[in-house]
């Protein structure tokens, strides 16, 4: 990419990690705000105010997505940062329950900034460079998610812990500003105008839009239905249970996709299918290593197993959308992709709850190794009907 190229992906990453991070690092302390700023005692009212935007983004991405493709790429990445933005003001002056599911429905109805990036990014970008700008992308979140909660949790005020919106309401406007300085693309593509060949090595299965979107729920069902209850699972593991030990633990995966998604994609892209069924193979180990750990290095392994196969998983998916976005629909496309990422994480959720209920803390873990496995299988299978290079179906 060019040097100018480069700074436009440089500044709307910028921008999403600045919105990612305000997004991701309050729900982990939805708990201690609806007790003590809101005065709930209903034990399963956080966890309805968790999901709840995740619903209801996965509802309104592909909305978002058409309208990206009819009225620019660029206008609904801005009304996302500023559907963000007026929802944390409205969340930090929240007195009641109400006003503060609110916050959150409108978060989740005009929010959706992580498709948004991408949709922006695909208005200058094809194949190849588009598929390595969102594994920086990715890496974004993933930053996110790691350093957020963290933060938060020193900036929390201790009387009323909600009224750390406040302060959080400023950083969906800090990336507005950011994008405001991103130029568009330099030339505006015609409606539904063909996208380039795509730049790939060898051959490569012909698979739809719907079928990566399909492999995205299962990815995403199979990593984030461990997520809750990752903690007390760990905890009972000897030597996991030490103070702070746990939550590293929980880090570690995304911590190598940090360090290794760089170095990995020059590799993925030599043989992207082959490894993203092994890697997808290697999640399902790694996860069903997790559920019956006895021991912190053995949960140590694991889990370092899991960041490799995330990684990988993670370039191969972006490869594979990246194959299937054409110019004139690329909103459409990402808005999907994100609805289908959001629903594998809804699913997973509803998932764990019921399976641990009723099995234990462990089968969170089994079921996240049948939903690897199961996907697994479907790219192997597909990897036997070959299409030439470039050869992709395009989305619908």
């Amino acid at each position: 990419m060019s040097s100018a190229r480069n700074r436009k992906v440089a500044a709307v990453m910028a921008a999403h990690f600045v919105a990612a991070f305000a997004a991701l690092g309050v729900p982990p302390y939805f708990g201690k705000m609806v007790s003590v700023s809101l005065g709930e005692q209903r034990t399963w009212l956080p966890g309805l105010l968790y999901v709840l935007p995740t619903v209801l983004t996965a509802v309104s991405s592909p909305f978002w997505g058409r309208m990206a493709d009819r009225l620019g790429a660029r206008p609904m990445l801005l009304r996302a940062q500023l559907g963000l933005a007026l929802a944390f003001l409205l969340a930090g002056y929240a007195s009641s329950t109400p006003l503060f599911a609110a916050s959150l429905v409108l978060q989740g109805l005009v929010g959706g900034t992580f498709g948004a990036s991408n949709a922006f990014l695909a208005t200058f970008l094809q194949g190849r460079a588009l598929r390595d700008s969102l594994t920086l992308m990715q890496g974004s979140a993933r930053a996110a998610l790691v350093v957020a909660p963290i933060a938060v949790g020193f900036l929390l005020p201790a009387g009323d812990p909600l009224r750390v919106y406040q302060l959080l309401f400023w950083l969906p406007l800090a990336a507005v500003l950011i994008t405001l300085g991103v130029k568009a693309q330099d030339k505006e593509p015609a409606p539904g105008e063909a996208a380039p060949r795509v730049e790939a090595a060898g051959e490569r299965p012909a698979f739809t839009a719907g079928e990566v979107f399909a492999l995205q729920f299962l990815f995403t069902f199979a990593t984030v239905v461990t997520f809750p209850y990752f903690l007390p699972h760990a905890e009972q593991v000897p030597g996991a249970g030490a103070r702070g030990v746990a939550g590293v633990l929980f880090a570690l995966p995304h911590l190598v996709y940090l360090l290794g998604a760089a170095p990995l994609s020059r590799r993925v892209r030599e043989r992207p299918l082959a490894l993203f069924a092994g890697a997808l193979g290697v999640l399902a180990v790694s996860l069903v290593a997790q559920a019956g750990a006895t021991g912190l290095v053995a949960l140590v392994v694991a889990r370092l197993l899991m960041g490799l196969a995330m990684t990988i998983c993670f370039i191969s998916l972006h490869g594979l959308v990246a194959d299937v976005v054409r110019e004139g629909s690329a909103g459409k496309a990402f808005g999907w992709f994100e609805a289908s990422s959001k629903w594998g994480g809804v699913a997973a959720g509803c998932a764990a709850g019921g399976v641990s209920a009723v099995w234990g803390l462990a089968s969170p873990f089994l079921l996240g190794a049948v939903g690897a496995a199961g996907a697994a299988v479907y790219v192997v299978h597909r990897m036997s009907r070959t299409a030439p290079a470039g050869q992709v179906r395009p989305a619908r």
